[in-house]
């Protein structure tokens, strides 16, 4: 699941195949960039903005891309068979004379000038892998509306950018309470550390192949509680509980386990 660990590995593996390069194809398979085309451009860099991508190219353009659930970029050889999925589900081709960038089911692409991003990303909050983190201005934020649950919170990108499903669940174990407790009920001491403690698991992840909040590299060790329901917990052995948290289409698979965390529950 795409999250702002694996959105910064793709950015990586984007700029290090085409910054610099000109394009020498560009299609982009959906209706109101049907008529695009980057042919002939320099990407200048690809820069990741909590789970958004910007990829710029010379003459002020930007190609915006957010991966959501299931949405990928492949880097491909330019003989390379692609692999991704079916041809159907490509929304983007960026190819240079040495290498191909493919992306699959991307719920989100659209050309804008590169001084209007704002418009795409000027609405996140301080990003935890970026250069504007500030865990004040994160913890302000999460403060600002105190009835909010925890959970909740943290996946609202206004309030800091990066954090998807699975670190919501896991940070709330690693700070000892449910994803449902109201945020103004943190202890003051846990609000804290909550920053600093997000910051330091996607750092943590940012060039794993396969994340981990444990540090335990095993299949089903790596995490604590995100997707072990009814398993034990790792730390104390109480069966794992998962629910639904959100509104409408938003909710979320959420895991907690009632044994060591505290606060309200479903």
């Amino acid at each position: 699941m795409p999250e702002g660990d694996t959105v910064h590995q793709t950015a990586r593996r984007l700029h290090q195949a085409l910054a610099g390069h000109t394009l020498t194809r560009s299609d982009l398979r959906v209706p109101k960039l049907a008529t695009a085309d980057l042919t002939g451009r320099t990407v200048l860099d690809v820069t990741p903005r909590g789970k958004h991508l910007l990829t710029r190219v010379e003459g002020g353009l930007t190609l915006h891309s957010h991966l959501r659930m299931d949405g990928a970029w492949r880097v491909f050889a330019v003989h390379e068979r692609w692999r991704g999925g079916p041809a159907h589900q490509i929304r983007a081709i960026l190819g240079t004379a040495e290498r191909t960038a493919v992306g699959y089911r991307l719920p989100v692409l659209e050309l804008l000038r590169t001084a209007d991003e704002h418009r795409a990303v000027g609405h996140l909050g301080p990003d935890l892998l970026g250069p504007d983190w500030d865990p004040d201005g994160a913890l302000r934020n999460l403060l600002a509306a105190p009835e909010r649950p925890l959970g909740e919170a943290l996946l609202d990108q206004r309030n800091l950018a990066g954090i998807g499903n699975i670190y919501k669940s896991e940070l709330c174990f690693l700070l000892g309470v449910t994803p449902w407790l109201p945020v103004g009920e943190l202890p003051t001491e846990t609000a804290d550390r909550l920053p600093g403690l997000a910051k330091k698991l996607l750092e943590a992840n940012r060039d794993r192949p396969d994340r981990t909040t444990t540090g335990v590299p095993r299949p089903g060790r790596r995490l604590y509680v995100y997707g072990r329901a009814p398993r034990p917990c790792l730390r104390c052995g109480t069966p794992v509980r998962v629910a639904e948290q959100g509104d409408g289409s938003r909710q979320r698979p959420t895991y907690w386990c009632p044994a060591c965390q505290t606060g309200p529950t479903p």
